[in-house]
């Protein structure tokens, strides 16, 4: 059966190979993301290729009011989200505690944390009515262990453990799935947006083994929307073969 798919931070990494998963399946999708011209390109792709409807908002989860907006504007035949993605994140610099830029806490609490309280908050009310839809948090393996000078990124994915497990106790009344996927080490923009464009350094950290990629994510993220009505997955740790904690590797 079709769905309707809400996928923020659509624009890269793992939102733009979830969309595309979904899309695969024929679902129409939602897509939200800061950088427009990625977002229509994306949209204009997936419509053409799996003959698909897809609404594109160009809006930051961070900004309370735009978020707002652009859900209360939904028109009325884009109402009925069956699953919200809450993919947009980011971890910006690796800094000791004590060494820490105030700018990149902000991104990352900002963006982590408030933004996909945000667009819990604007969409879930749509799904109580219905009695029916599934929530997906991105986390990571940040947010069940805490590593050097992961200080705050850590911080913000621990939040996310906790709303996710916060939310499913909130609506399981109302007939609502909740689960957490959190990934290892992947091999998207994510190392290149923490070390600020530094290619050199966002390299390094995926030499020696085999990383996941984006697409191995999405196929979770997908999976995990096909189970039964009666059955969810409330928590999910995926990671590359090769990685077995936050910072434990087999490296060659």
């Amino acid at each position: 059966m079709k769905k309707t798919i809400l996928i923020t931070g659509a624009t890269s990494g793992f939102g733009k190979a979830i969309a595309t998963r979904f899309a695969m399946d024929g679902n129409d999708l939602i897509l939200t993301g800061r950088r427009e011209a990625l977002l229509l390109e994306l949209s204009a792709e997936l419509r053409k290729k799996y003959k698909i409807e897809v609404l594109s908002l160009c809006f930051d989860v961070r900004d309370m009011e735009a978020v707002e907006l652009a859900i209360s504007s939904l028109p009325e035949e884009w109402k009925e989200i069956d699953v919200l993605v809450n993919n947009a994140g980011l971890a910006v610099g690796m800094n000791p505690i004590h060494e820490g830029i105030i700018d990149d806490w902000e991104r990352m609490i900002d963006t982590n944390v408030k933004g996909l309280l945000y667009m819990t908050r604007f969409v879930s009310p749509l799904m109580v009515e219905r009695k029916k839809g599934h929530i997906i948090n991105i986390g990571s393996v940040a947010g069940k262990e805490v590593y050097p000078m992961g200080n705050v990124y850590c911080g913000s994915k621990f939040a996310v453990d906790a709303i996710t497990k916060g939310m499913r106790i909130d609506l399981v009344s109302h007939n609502i799935k909740v689960t957490q996927v959190a990934p290892g080490a992947a091999d998207t923009e994510f190392s290149l947006v923490r070390f600020k464009g530094d290619k050199k350094r966002a390299d390094a950290v995926y030499k020696g083994f085999q990383p996941m990629v984006a697409e191995d994510v999405a196929e979770v993220v997908f999976y995990v929307t096909t189970l039964p009505d009666h059955v969810n997955i409330n928590d999910l740790v995926i990671m590359p073969t090769a990685q077995a904690s936050a910072v434990n590797f087999f490296k060659v």
